[in-house]
């Protein structure tokens, strides 16, 4: 397994605002990168295809009230992974972080690692500038 740590973020929200508009798929859209087309999302599963790439799915796997949800990838995604959103309360505002544990073969993970750590740290910034403003 490949893992990818995010930037850590600090957003100027209580984490249980943050949890809640993460456990909806919907509000995924709003941290997406120009490159993603074609999304669909229901409150618990999105897909997307990635320009000039691949197709991926994710779907909940668990989550830890107000401190962490964990998506597993879902359906045709050309390599399995996880993503976990960690959120660290601190009152008013909240540390944040996206870690990404992708299954890469050695080929797969020269080409996809660079573009997969700009993906996670897009999402924790991206993230951000949507709870904040």
């Amino acid at each position: 397994m490949t893992e990818i740590n995010s930037e850590h973020v600090d957003i100027q929200k209580p984490a249980k605002e943050i949890f809640i508009f993460l456990s909806d798929f919907n509000n995924f859209e709003k941290l997406m990168p120009e490159q993603v087309v074609n999304w669909k999302s229901t409150n618990d599963t999105c897909s997307f295809t990635i320009k000039g790439m691949a197709t991926l799915g994710m779907r909940h796997q668990s989550m830890v009230e107000h401190s962490e949800i964990n998506l597993v990838s879902d359906g045709s995604a050309p390599f399995s992974f996880t993503l976990s959103c960690l959120l660290d309360d601190k009152g008013n505002n909240t540390d944040a972080q996206m870690k990404l544990n992708a299954d890469l073969n050695p080929m797969l993970k020269m080409m996809a690692k660079k573009p997969l750590q700009n993906f996670v740290n897009l999402l924790v910034k991206k993230l951000k500038e949507v709870m904040e403003g």
